[in-house]
């Protein structure tokens, strides 16, 4: 009778490994086998782009089109420590100008430096609902109440994410792009009592927005570009003071 239970404990010792075997084996399995999926990445050539899926490899590209840009779009993050410079660009009949914008953005905390056409420099830096602005040469300041879009306003560029709030039938093509080189989200809109052409161009790799364009009566009178490398986190060097020598921000803190 001893041994008969012995042998008993022995078979269900081994059954328990054998489930245990199963279950965690049976996970890698199925890990394995699940398709992950991927944005195409900066290393990836335009054919890559649109390309649905690769050899070789288990993931399935995420077909970007009018009905699923927005769920493809929601998944994007914009990096919170960066450096990036951009240009401003307004068209109309007869003429145009060009603004050149850098950005400092660490720990909520954005610094705008706009070059304007005139050469005048002027500063923004909002941070904790606050907007301060001044112009270079000057040692006072003025301040408002901000938001969320305030950053993107002191630079003159849209707020991308707005996507995310438009009507289905607004929303008139979608898909991969190249811009600047850079791969890209593709979105046109046409939306607003004047049916103007709104264009979004945003890059998979930084979750930035590296140009738009606005068009109205077939004619582009606003185009914003930012091609040059992104410096990610922002450089320790960056100043978010105010012109009296109030420290507001401290890149890292």
């Amino acid at each position: 009778m001893e041994q008969k239970n012995r042998l008993i404990i022995v078979v269900a010792i081994v059954a328990l490994m054998a489930v245990a075997m199963l279950a965690s084996f049976g996970r890698v399995i199925f890990a394995a086998n699940t398709p992950e999926v991927v944005l195409p990445s900066s290393s990836e050539g335009p054919d890559d782009i649109s390309s649905s899926n690769a050899p070789g490899h288990n993931y399935q590209r995420v077909e970007v089109n009018t009905r699923t840009v927005t769920g493809v779009v929601a998944t994007l993050v914009r990096p919170g420590s960066y450096y990036r410079e951009v240009t401003v660009e307004t068209f109309w009949n007869g003429g145009s100008s060009s603004s050149q914008v850098q950005v400092w953005m660490d720990g909520g905390w954005s610094h705008v430096r706009q070059t304007m056409p005139s050469g005048v420099v002027r500063h923004d830096l909002t941070g904790d609902d606050v907007l301060y602005y001044w112009y270079d040469g000057s040692q006072s300041y003025e301040q408002a109440p901000a938001d969320e879009k305030s950053s993107d306003l002191a630079q003159h560029i849209p707020t991308y994410e707005t996507v995310l709030e438009l009507e289905p039938d607004e929303i008139i093509s979608a898909g991969y792009e190249l811009r600047g080189e850079l791969p890209c989200i593709c979105v046109e809109v046409r939306s607003g009592p004047a049916q103007s052409l709104r264009r979004f161009w945003v890059s998979v790799d930084s979750g930035l927005l590296v140009s738009a364009e606005l068009e109205e009566e077939n004619q582009v009178v606003y185009r914003m570009t930012a091609y040059s490398p992104v410096q990610s986190p922002c450089p320790a060097d960056a100043s978010f003071a105010l012109p009296d020598g109030t420290v507001l921000h401290t890149v890292g803190t």
